[in-house]
């Protein structure tokens, strides 16, 4: 073989090799699909796991959210309706009531049911509604425009409301088997909740910001349950525990995403 077919030979392997080490990084690096709840499969992860002792509670006082920046208040509010804290008291919300609805009905029944709602969350919060929906705000001194809530802000929320909370921000320096061992424990356990705030495009989903809870673990797969509170876009998916980590693992308006383990006093 002459000279310089020797070095076209060399170079044609070179590119070969590195155009296969990018596709085994793409591989590597690609999101996992997620696994619609209600398919045939996403059935079967949740008849066979025994990780899933959350699943009835949360399901049973699920809610979707009423708006866009709702995300974060309607998870509250299914946690709280699902853990039921003893010491504070069950509100009434009477926002979605209009003055004729009490006109033919006796004076001494009640329209309400004691519920946690959307509404009555935020009414106790420090945030107002208009700030959620983006009204601007002054922190030290500079005005910001801070829509929905982060994920700090929903801890604070949760703690006052008589949870007990710990919030774990996912940055570059939180070990992924400390996050994996928090997810899977509290999901083995009834009693306590896993909230999780991801990036949408980072597992493949299309939006921004999310809040919702994890209901099941299924070790068969390494996958969490996410009952995503914005069903009509997002139905409730299986998700890789990687798939989600890395969504965790980006930034919000002041800090990375994470999660907020959660149970009550």
């Amino acid at each position: 073989m002459s000279k310089p077919c020797r070095i076209a030979s060399v170079l044609l392997m070179s590119s070969l090799l590195s155009a296969t080490a990018l596709a085994r990084e793409d591989a590597a690096t690609q999101v996992q699909p997620l696994v619609p709840f209600a398919s045939t499969e996403g059935l079967e992860r949740l008849a066979r796991t025994t990780a899933k002792p959350d699943f009835a509670p949360l399901a049973n006082q699920f809610e979707a959210q009423a708006t866009i920046a709702f995300c974060g208040p309607t998870t509250a509010a299914i946690v709280l309706n699902a853990l039921r804290p003893s010491a504070i008291e069950t509100p009434r919300d009477r926002s979605r009531l209009r003055p004729e609805d009490e006109r033919y009905l006796p004076k001494s029944l009640e329209l309400t049911v004691p519920r946690h709602t959307q509404e009555s969350v935020i009414a106790t919060g420090k945030k107002t509604r208009a700030q959620v929906f983006g009204e601007p705000s002054t922190v030290n001194g500079k005005v910001v425009r801070d829509g929905g809530y982060q994920l700090r802000q929903l801890d604070e929320l949760l703690k006052a409301h008589a949870l007990v909370t710990r919030l774990v921000i996912v940055d570059a320096q939180t070990a992924e088997a400390d996050i994996r061992r928090d997810l899977i424990d509290n999901l083995n356990r009834p009693g306590d909740v896993v909230i999780v705030n991801y990036l949408r495009t980072a597992v493949g989903q299309a939006g921004g910001g999310h809040i919702s809870p994890l209901a099941a673990y299924d070790a068969a797969t390494d996958s969490v349950l996410i009952l995503d509170v914005n069903p009509s876009h997002h139905p409730w998916v299986w998700m890789p525990v990687a798939t989600l980590i890395r969504g965790m693992r980006t930034r919000d308006v002041t800090e990375n995403r994470g999660y907020i383990l959660v149970q009550t006093r």
